[in-house]
Order: structure tokens, then C-alpha cells, then sequence
């Protein structure tokens, strides 16, 4: 794709306008959104998404719109998974349900940074060396086993060094103080509520996420533009989804084993693209291997469609089973 320069800057624009307005609504309103409120604009940024993929459809063709769809199902199902860890980090901290949104806001906005920084250097590296295909073919194996070893969403958390040193170094009082990062007690002594070292926790977490997302995606497309709507698109609205799916991620039981088939999948696709593209002189004399096939992104789209939609109808399923034998068991 050619995309010109004034495409990339209205993107900018646009996104730091429905950034900045979702900072406005909050600090000037700081609640917990209804169910209604959330499922509203939860839809509203899906929608937006549909109609950017056919737009992408309509002006580059059928299979740079798979591969942004490709790219938004696999990233938005990241951003889920990403969801069981920041609910972990508001019941930690004892976040006030009204100040969530803060933090939700700045999560996403340090994720955007994060992976923006990331899409840049990945389409640097992927322009220069080939061979980094095998690199992040490898990895989103590896992440994918990983996905498989937690058997809970409380183990994709725990506080690293840099919050234990933050927590213990900075002077950090013991209660908060609305949504602000400092307070000052009654001794006139100004210290950081616990919200900083909730943004922390955040920001080391975004940080992981983006190690794991970017790999993701560049093994769908390899269009940075397309890389960097698709992670966009998928962060949007995660704020409202949170507050929408409530105590439904905790149903979710298979989705991390879904997503480590879909990771797996892309690892293995990234593993095979490279081998097909092959020109490190000790495989195969420096030669593209033969037998190593392209896996088109129609198989791609399905593939990470079937399994996210047949994990999640299952983890619902056994969530409703379970649900039935503890009513049963609490009326015998």
C-alpha cells in the first residue's frame, strides 16, 4: 500500500481528537458508565472499525481488508486478555469504581504510545532483515505455551521490581485522593496517593502486552499503516468494555487457550513466510525453501475467526454449567 503522507496525518488528527474528547468526558464527569452508556459506544467504535475496513476494501482491495480485519480481531482479543490483568490491578489497589475510567484512559493512551513505538521499529527491522520473521515466529510461539501454562488471569500479574521499588521508595500516603496523583496529609506533608503506583502497574503492563501484540500483527500484515489502524481501532473503546463485560471476563475460562491457538497459528504462518523468503546462508545454502507454503489471509481471517468464536462460546457454556451445579448443590 502507498499510503500518502496527508492519510497518515488526518489518522493522527482524528485519533488525538476522539482521545482528547474521551479525556474531557471524564474529567469533567468522573463516574462508572451504565451498562446502556457503555454498550453504546462500545458498538459505536466497532462500527467505526467495519466501516474502516470497508473503506480499505473499497479503495485498496479485498486483501488489504483482510488483513486489517485479520489484524483488528486478533488485537482486540489481545486487548480482552488484556482486560483480565488491569481488573486484577483495580481490586489490588482498591481503585474507587468511579476513578477507573482515569486509569483506563491513561492505559490506553501509554498503549497507543507503546505499540506506536513498536510498529515503527518492527517496519524498520521487517524493511531491512528478513530473517526477523523468525525471530517473532518464535516468540509468538513461546508466548503462545505461556498462554497455555496460566491457569489463571492472576498469573499474567504480579508486582515486578519496579513497583516493589516504587512502592517502597516514594513516599505514597495511605488512602486516595479522588483521581489525583498527589495529596498533601494533614501534617502539610505533600506524598503520591496509591494512583501513581496504579499507573505504574498499568504501564508495566502495557509494556508486556505491546511485546506480545506487535509480533501479532506483523505476522498478518506487514502494511505499517494498516499495523498501526488496526491496534488503534482495537483500543478504542476498550475504556466502555471494560465497565460493558463487568464480571463476564471471568466466564471467559477458554480464552487463553484461544488465544494461544491463534498465536500459536501466527507463529507458526511467520516461522513459514520466512522460511519461503529464506536468505540466511546457513538454512537451506541461503535459498527460499520450497515446501514452505504462503498461508493466505482468507485462512488467516478464519482461522482466528472460528477459534476466538468457538472458545468464547464454550467458556460461556461451562461458565452457565457451573453456575447450575452450584445453584443445585446450594438447594440440596
Amino acid at each position: 500500500m502507498n499510503i500518502p503522507a496527508w492519510v497518515w496525518l488526518v489518522s493522527l488528527v482524528v485519533l488525538t481528537a476522539v482521545l482528547i474528547a474521551d479525556l474531557l468526558i471524564i474529567v469533567r464527569r468522573p463516574h462508572e458508565p451504565s451498562m446502556r452508556e457503555s454498550a453504546i459506544w462500545t458498538t459505536f467504535y466497532i462500527v467505526l472499525a467495519v466501516i474502516f475496513g470497508l473503506g480499505v476494501w473499497a479503495t485498496a482491495g479485498g486483501r488489504y481488508a483482510g488483513e486489517f480485519f485479520a489484524g483488528y480481531v486478533t488485537e482486540k482479543s489481545l486487548s480482552v486478555d488484556n482486560l483480565f490483568v488491569f481488573v486484577i490491578i483495580m481490586s489490588r489497589f482498591v481503585v474507587p469504581r468511579k476513578y477507573q475510567q482515569k486509569v483506563l484512559l491513561v492505559g490506553v493512551v501509554l498503549a497507543l504510545v507503546l505499540r506506536g513505538g513498536f510498529i515503527a521499529a518492527g517496519a524498520v527491522l521487517i524493511s531491512q532483515f528478513s530473517w526477523v520473521f523468525y525471530i517473532f515466529g518464535a516468540f509468538l510461539i513461546y508466548t503462545a505455551i505461556g498462554q497455555l501454562r496460566h491457569n489463571s488471569p492472576a498469573e499474567e500479574f504480579s508486582e515486578n521490581a519496579l513497583i516493589k521499588w516504587s512502592r517502597r521508595v516514594l513516599p505514597v500516603s495511605g488512602a486516595y485522593d479522588g483521581g489525583r496523583l498527589t495529596t498533601v496529609t494533614e501534617a502539610g506533608r505533600r506524598m503520591f496517593t496509591p494512583m501513581l503506583i496504579v499507573m505504574i502497574a498499568i504501564g508495566v503492563t502495557d509494556l508486556i502486552f505491546a511485546l506480545d501484540s506487535i509480533p501479532a500483527i506483523f505476522g498478518i500484515t506487514q502494511e505499517p499503516y494498516l499495523v498501526f489502524t488496526a491496534n488503534v481501532f482495537a483500543l478504542m473503546g476498550l475504556r466502555q468494555l471494560y465497565f460493558l463485560l463487568g464480571g463476564l471476563l471471568d466466564r471467559l475460562v477458554y480464552l487463553s487457550f484461544g488465544l494461544a491457538a491463534v498465536l500459536g497459528f501466527i507463529g507458526v504462518k511467520l516461522v513459514l513466510e520466512a522460511l519461503a523468503d529464506n536468505s540466511l546462508f546457513f538454512l537451506n545454502g541461503g535459498e527460499p525453501v520450497g515446501w514452505a507454503p504462503h498461508i493466505p489471509i482468507w485462512l488467516s481471517l478464519s482461522f482466528i475467526f472460528v477459534t476466538l468464536t468457538v472458545t468464547t462460546v464454550a467458556s460461556l457454556a461451562k461458565s452457565a454449567r457451573d453456575r447450575k451445579r452450584e445453584l443445585a448443590d446450594i438447594v440440596k
